[in-house]
């Protein structure tokens, strides 16, 4: 559909014709109009191509243009400081104002909703350097894919970590229901339904609890949904712009590892 053209309007009673066509007959017999189609395209197309050149050379410049590997490996010596209760000192008002107008995360995480797990503390990253999503399960849901495609595409952090933890009550609820055949009131349904697969594919498995098992075959589950399911996600995955990986935080020694 042209987006300059208007909506054409069909009440039924006279055949459909295609106004896109209709419009350009018209301009072709008005050199007015014609001219005036003409100019305001290639107005659109320089400001687009502006846009972009100026996008471009931001992203270039922006406190986050780092490989995915540098990112990853930021925040891993984040964790071993964590871990070692050797955080590093903030002055969280610093930069305060600067992040009124612009932010630069470098890494987009995934994460599950529970209260003890803070991925801002549990990498020692400063406000503004992690983008995250959370959702009881840590699970790709359409809401939170939107954020993560926000993030990559919009903010161009380079890296997407899908991150769950230990003792999961998500993961654990799946368990339990998949055995007990019973349901959970509300929409809390929805939560069981998308962790579903994951324990199944643990069941298949050896080592370990379920419970283990399936935690982290559900953050590699929904790893690997970020990398094959249609998306700006996977646009800029198959672009070797960012990188997706999964991870698992362990609530009793606050260490995340990846898996």
């Amino acid at each position: 559909m042209c987006h300059l053209c208007p909506p054409s309007v069909n009440d039924g009673t006279a055949p459909q014709t295609d106004h896109l066509t209709t419009s350009h007959q018209a301009a072709a017999g008005n050199p007015a109009r014609r001219g005036f189609l003409r100019s305001g395209m290639l107005a659109v197309a320089a400001s687009w191509g502006m846009n972009n050149a100026f996008a471009d050379s931001a992203a270039a410049a922006a406190p986050n243009a780092i490989t995915p590997a540098a990112a990853l490996k930021r925040l891993m010596e984040g964790n071993a400081r964590y871990v070692a209760n050797q955080p590093q000192e903030r002055d969280f008002s610093a930069g305060r104002a600067a992040r009124v107008n612009a932010q630069y995360p470098i890494a987009a995480i995934l994460s599950c909703a529970d209260s003890r797990l803070a991925p801002e503390f549990a990498f020692d990253q400063s406000p503004g350097d992690l983008f995250v999503a959370r959702v009881a399960g840590n699970y790709a849901s359409p809401a939170v894919l939107s954020s993560l495609e926000y993030a990559v595409a919009v903010l161009n952090a380079p890296l997407v970590i899908v991150l769950g933890h230990t003792n999961c009550g998500a993961v654990a609820a799946t368990v339990k229901m998949i055995e007990t055949k019973d349901t959970l009131p509300g929409t809390m349904q929805d939560i069981i339904s998308a962790i579903q697969p994951a324990v199944v594919r643990a069941q298949r498995e050896t080592g370990g609890s379920l419970l283990d098992r399936s935690i982290v075959e559900n953050v590699k589950l929904q790893e690997q949904f970020l990398q094959n399911r249609p998306s700006l996600v996977k646009s800029l995955l198959d672009a070797k712009k960012i990188e997706v990986v999964g991870a698992v935080y362990d609530l009793a020694t606050g260490k995340i590892t990846l898996v």
